[in-house]
């Protein structure tokens, strides 16, 4: 998810930061305990809200046969794999490069069944090599979905909308999503009469918004001006209802041109009239990584990363490579980009937060499992704590503890006219205190049975959202 060095979760301090660096292969992640929850509920969140909209959940294997996968990978794809011989049957394996294509073999061989469409989603990691000095990582975790089965406008229509979705359960309030078609620019390359080997350097270029290198190329393939003029002019094509207009004054009377603006036009207008108008901007510029996509294509904006969160588009033929075609549409979230577009807002992702520290000395340790226990089955988020001392230092150690711990109670399981079924209530946190009539609970004695009314009141946005969250999530898989 990370490179150590740069990242939110990286350890801070220049030394550790060079001992990292020379520990930890470079673009590989190391997730410390305090932001791995805070990653997992952002996981359990898209998870969630991909359940929601009949979205089923796929686990693809780590390693896939290189002359298998192959078939749904680019030349440049498969040159950024690690790749290693099998000790059993010699043949070269892969590290997972990409879920995409390995889910278009699964769905080919039959593996998840013959009926359509296939509602499917994911969370895993992708790997693939990229030098030291590109600032790329090596380890990439994602969140993905795909809609096989169907070609039609709704279909489009509706993994965008998921999309949007997914953003807005995160909290993630200010987002642009760059729609086009790749089949535009690409019918205009086409139409140029260039080699198909200046075709995908034009491409490459034009997805880098890199038009000085792109005008190199055209000049190069001696496109004739006319039709140049109208190639470098695509990629700067952004913004609303105009976009179209002016690429059909391009298109000109060219059925494949016009073709791929019907389509676009019509994904647009139904997500517009859905409600989504502020979020979209129209790129007839716009492309994804992969020249498996053939259609309506997409990339999420959101401020304070300085790249896409994520994207995806049609890839209707994608399948066909490993023996069955089918049409597909799908996207992915990269988790880390996310989480540090969810570090750019105020509030940001919901903290680390333990709701009780509870202790007891080590005559009462079963008792002091017992009521962990039982406010664990009650759904909080508890630590259990075996106390050396139980006077005043003993206590203050506590309180020190819960608040380096995030805890909303602390509370011990002992003390003077202490009963065996009660609690003395030892600290609370500034939210829990504000509540009514909890200021006064803070050194008084309550029935252990009584300790999860004491959270129970706390309004929304207290008690840990982590723990809703594994609440919804596990009400999902059920």
């Amino acid at each position: 998810m990370s490179r150590p060095t740069s990242k939110p979760f990286a350890t801070q301090g220049s030394s550790t930061q060079r001992r990292e660096r020379s520990l930890v292969p470079v673009g590989m992640a190391t997730i410390l305990p305090h932001t791995a929850q805070r990653v997992r509920h952002l996981e359990e969140t898209l998870m969630t809200s991909l359940g929601r909209w009949g979205y089923r959940e796929i686990i693809p294997p780590t390693f896939e046969y290189l002359d298998v996968l192959s078939a749904g990978l680019e030349p440049d794809v498969i040159e950024k794999c690690y790749q290693f011989a099998d000790r059993t049957t010699g043949r070269i394996l892969l590290l997972r490069p990409d879920v995409t294509a390995q889910i278009a073999r699964i769905v080919a061989m039959g593996m998840v069944g013959r009926s359509m469409p296939l509602r499917l989603c994911y969370r895993t990691t992708v790997f693939r090599y990229e030098p030291e000095h590109a600032g790329r990582d090596r380890e990439i975790f994602q969140v993905g979905a795909e809609l096989i089965g169907l070609d039609d406008v709704a279909t489009d229509g509706e993994i965008i909308a998921l999309m949007v979705e997914c953003l807005k359960q995160l909290g993630l309030p200010a987002f642009k999503i760059s729609l086009g078609h790749v089949g535009f620019f690409k019918a205009l390359l086409a139409k140029s009469g260039m080699s198909m080997d200046g075709q995908k350097r034009a491409e490459q270029a034009a997805a880098r918004k890199d038009l000085p290198r792109l005008e190199e190329i055209l000049s190069s393939e001696r496109v004739p001006g006319k039709q140049a003029r109208a190639i470098l002019e695509a990629p700067g094509l952004y913004g609303r209802d105009e976009v179209i207009e002016r690429g059909r004054v391009l298109a000109g009377r060219d059925r494949q041109l016009r073709a791929t603006l019907d389509r676009l036009t019509q994904v647009y207008r139904l997500l517009v009239s859905a409600g989504m108008r502020d979020h979209l901007l129209l790129d007839l510029g716009e492309f994804r990584g992969f020249d498996y996509y053939d259609g309506v294509v997409f990339d999420v904006f959101a401020a304070g990363v300085g790249c896409e969160l994520g994207g995806g588009g049609r890839y209707n033929h994608l399948i066909g490579r490993f023996g069955r075609d089918l049409p597909s549409t799908g996207f992915a979230f990269d988790v880390d980009r996310l989480f540090r577009a969810m570090e750019c807002l105020e509030g940001g992702l919901p903290r680390s937060r333990v709701d009780f520290l509870i202790a007891a000395p080590v005559a009462r340790s079963d008792r002091l499992f017992q009521v962990s226990q039982m406010l664990r089955n009650a759904g909080f988020r508890v630590v259990q704590r075996v106390a050396r001392a139980t006077g005043s230092t003993g206590i203050r150690s506590l309180v020190e503890e819960g608040r380096a711990q995030g805890a909303s109670v602390v509370a011990i399981l002992a003390g003077t006219r202490v009963a065996p079924d009660e609690a003395l209530i030892v600290a609370a946190s500034s939210e829990v205190l504000r509540q009514p009539g909890f200021n006064k609970m803070v050194g008084k004695r309550v029935k252990v049975k009584d300790l999860p009314s004491l959270l129970a009141v706390v309004p929304e946005g207290i008690m840990s959202s982590a723990i809703k969250a594994d609440a919804s999530a596990r009400s999902v898989r059920t």
